[in-house]
C-alpha cells in the first residue's frame, strides 16, 4: 500500500505544485492524502482542489488561543493518518501539542544551508553577509525556528548580480528538486533520526 503524505501551505503553493506532479506518477510510490492551509483563498487549495486532492482550512483566528490551532491542526492531519508531514511554504510554527504527534516526522525547507542565517529572511541576510555560497536546506521541524537535523542540502553560488529576488528564484527552483527527492526516499525507503543526524533507509532491523 502506498505511504501517504500531508502537505501544509500559506500562499501560491509552487513547491506543492512540485509534489502534486511528482505524486501522479505512480513510480513515486507517494500518496497525497490532503492539502491544509491556515488561511482562505489562496492558490495552493486552488492547486490542490484541481489535482482532486482533499483539502482544510485552520485560520487561527477562530480558535481561542494559539495551542488550542495546535492541537486541532494536529488532530485535523492525524485523521489522514501520514507517513510524513511536509511543510511547504506553511507561514505559522507548530506547537507542543503538533509535535508530540507527528515530531521527528514532519519536514520544511529553508532556503538558506543551515545553521547560517535562520528565520523569515534567510535570502537577504545572506546576500548582505556577502557570502559566495548559499543554497536550500530540508530538516526534519523540531521546536526551534530552522533548527531540525538536516535531511538534506543543496549549495547555489551567489552571482554578483544577484538581487533578493533573482536568487530566492534560484534556490526555490532547487529546493522543489531536494524536497521531492527526499520525501520520495522517506517515505519510500523510511528514515531515522539519530540525535541530529536523519538517515535515509530502514536499519537492519527493519525499523
Amino acid at each position: 500500500m502506498t505511504a501517504s503524505i500531508v502537505v501544509l501551505v500559506s500562499g501560491s503553493g509552487t513547491t506543492l505544485q512540485a509534489l502534486i506532479d511528482a505524486c501522479a506518477d505512480p513510480g513515486y510510490g507517494v500518496h497525497l492524502a490532503a492539502v491544509g492551509a491556515d488561511r482562505d483563498g489562496i492558490e495552493g487549495l486552488a492547486r490542490a482542489e484541481r489535482a482532486g486532492i482533499p483539502t482544510f482550512v485552520l485560520r487561527v483566528a477562530d480558535y481561542p488561543s494559539r495551542a488550542d490551532w495546535d492541537e486541532a491542526l494536529a488532530t485535523r492531519v492525524a485523521a489522514y493518518d501520514p507517513s510524513l508531514v511536509v511543510l511547504a511554504g506553511f507561514m505559522k510554527l507548530t506547537g507542543e501539542a503538533f509535535l508530540a504527534r507527528f515530531g521527528g516526522r514532519t519536514v520544511n525547507t529553508h532556503p538558506a544551508l543551515s545553521p547560517s542565517f535562520p528565520g523569515m529572511h534567510g535570502v537577504r541576510d545572506a546576500l548582505e553577509h556577502g557570502v559566495r555560497v548559499t543554497g536550500c536546506t530540508l530538516f526534519v521541524v523540531d521546536a526551534g525556528v530552522d533548527t531540525g537535523p538536516i535531511v538534506a542540502q543543496r549549495a547555489i553560488e551567489v552571482r554578483d548580480d544577484d538581487t533578493e529576488q533573482t536568487l530566492h528564484e534560484r534556490i526555490k527552483a532547487v529546493e522543489r528538486e531536494v524536497l521531492v527527492d527526499a520525501v520520495g526516499r522517506m517515505v519510500r525507503d523510511g528514515f531515522t533520526v539519530e540525535g541530529r543526524r536523519v538517515r535515509l533507509g530502514r536499519t537492519p532491523t527493519g525499523r
